[in-house]
C-alpha cells in the first residue's frame, strides 16, 4: 500500500459517497491515516457531521480536517455545481490538529499550541471568511515560527455569517478556522500561481494613503498607465485591463537586487479616479514600496501554472483554488487539476474552490484571489 490515497464520489446521498469514499481510500492506504482531509459540496453540508463521524468510524484517522466549499477537487477532476464529496488520506508522520478562534475582527488569534513536541513544517489551514482574521494569524505566525509556510483556503459554501462549515475530527465548526500542524520530516512543497504577468516596469510608490495610490515614482498611475497603453500595450491587452483584468503586484522583499514575477503579490485594481488620476488597489500601500502592473486572463493563468508545475514530481498533492477559476475564468472543466494531473501524473489529489486562498509569496504567507495554491507531498 501506498503512502496516500484519494478518492471523488458524485453521489448525491451523502451516506452513499461517504461510502464510495472511504472504501476507495481503504482499498489504497489501509486504515488509520496520520491525517484524513474531507471535502464537500454545499449539497452535503447538512449532513456533514454524520459525514465527519463515519470517516472517524470507519477509516479511523488519527487527524481529521474537512470543509464544505462551493466545489470540489479530486484528481484530475473539478466538480462545479453538483453534489460531491472528496476524500484525502495520508502516511505522513506527526500531525497536529489545532482549532483557532479570534477574539475580534483584528485579532487576537487564540488556539495555537504554545509548545510543539515537533518542528513543524508546514501548516495546513481551513477558515471561515467570516470570522477569521488570516492576515492577522500570519503575522503573529511569522514572529512565532518565521518562514512556516501556510497552505489552505477559505470555506466557500456559504455567503454570509454562520454559513460555512469547518471539521476538526468529530466536531463540526461554524466559524473559527482548523489547521493540521506537519513536522518538518514531512517536506511538503508549497507552490502559489497567481496566474498574472507583469506589464511595463517596477516602479516606486512616492504617495499613498491606506488602499489608494495617488503617486508612482512621481505621477499618477492613471498617467503611468496611460503612457505604458501607447508605448507598449497590445489591443488585446487593452480590452483586458478594460474588461476588468488588470492587477497591481507589490514587492515582497524589497532586498531583493531585482525582481522577478514570484517576488510579487498580486492584488486587484479596484478602480480610478480621473480628476486626480489615482487608484485603488485592495492591499494597503505605503510609501517606498516598489510595485508593477500586472495583467490576468486565462491564458496567463494556465501557462503560468504549467511553468510553477514543469518538472516537478509528487507523491500527492492538495489543491485550493480560487472559485473565480474553475470554468468562470477557463471556460471549461478541470482546468486547475487537469494541469495538476498532467504535471504530476495521476497521484491522490484532493482539495476546494475556496473563498480566498492561502499560500506563501517569497517567503511570507498571505491570502490571495483567483489563485492556484497547492501543497506538493514527496513521493513516498
Amino acid at each position: 500500500m501506498g503512502a496516500f490515497a484519494s478518492a471523488l464520489s458524485e453521489h448525491p446521498v451523502t451516506s452513499q459517497a461517504i461510502g464510495e469514499v472511504v472504501g476507495q481510500v481503504l482499498d489504497q492506504l489501509g486504515p488509520e491515516p496520520d491525517l484524513a482531509l474531507l471535502y464537500v459540496t454545499p449539497g452535503h453540508a447538512g449532513a456533514l457531521e454524520d459525514a465527519a463521524r463515519a470517516v472517524q468510524a470507519l477509516l479511523r484517522p488519527r487527524t481529521l480536517l474537512g470543509a464544505a466549499a462551493e466545489s470540489v477537487v479530486g484528481t484530475g477532476r473539478e466538480v462545479e455545481g453538483g453534489p460531491a464529496v472528496s476524500l484525502w488520506a495520508a502516511r505522513v508522520g506527526p500531525v497536529t490538529p489545532v482549532r483557532l478562534e479570534a477574539m475580534g475582527p483584528e485579532g487576537p488569534v487564540l488556539g495555537w499550541p504554545g509548545h510543539l513536541e515537533e518542528r513543524p513544517g508546514l501548516v495546513l489551514l481551513l477558515a471561515d471568511p467570516f470570522s477569521f482574521p488570516a492576515e492577522a494569524f500570519f503575522s503573529a505566525l511569522a514572529e512565532d515560527h518565521p518562514g512556516l509556510e501556510v497552505v489552505g483556503g477559505m470555506a466557500s459554501a456559504a455567503a454570509r455569517p454562520g454559513g460555512n462549515r469547518l471539521v476538526l475530527d468529530g466536531e463540526v465548526l461554524a466559524g473559527g478556522a482548523v489547521a493540521a500542524i506537519l513536522s518538518g520530516e514531512a517536506a511538503v512543497e508549497a507552490v502559489v500561481s497567481q496566474g498574472c504577468r507583469p506589464i511595463g516596469h517596477p516602479l516606486v510608490v512616492t504617495r499613498a494613503a491606506g488602499n489608494i495610490l495617488y503617486e508612482l515614482a512621481g505621477e499618477p498611475p492613471l498617467q503611468r498607465l496611460e503612457e505604458l497603453a501607447k508605448s507598449s500595450l497590445s489591443e488585446e491587452e487593452l480590452d483586458l485591463i478594460n474588461s476588468g483584468g488588470l492587477h497591481l503586484g507589490r514587492v515582497v522583499d524589497e532586498h531583493r537586487a531585482g525582481f522577478a514575477v514570484g517576488d510579487f503579490l498580486v492584488r486587484n485594481v479596484l478602480g480610478g479616479d480621473r480628476t486626480v488620476g489615482a487608484i485603488a488597489v485592495n492591499d494597503r500601500l505605503e510609501t517606498g514600496t516598489t510595485v508593477q502592473f500586472h495583467l490576468r486572463d486565462a491564458r496567463t493563468a494556465d501557462q503560468e501554472l504549467r511553468r510553477l508545475l514543469a518538472g516537478r514530481e509528487a507523491g500527492a498533492a492538495l489543491l485550493f483554488t480560487c472559485n473565480g477559476r474553475g470554468t468562470r475564468l477557463f471556460g471549461r472543466p478541470h482546468h486547475d487539476a487537469g494541469v495538476l494531473a498532467e504535471a504530476l501524473g495521476p497521484v491522490p489529489v484532493a482539495g476546494f474552490f475556496a473563498a480566498g486562498e492561502f499560500g506563501p509569496v517569497a517567503g511570507h504567507n498571505f491570502v490571495h484571489g483567483f489563485t492556484a495554491s497547492m501543497a506538493l507531498f514527496p513521493v513516498s
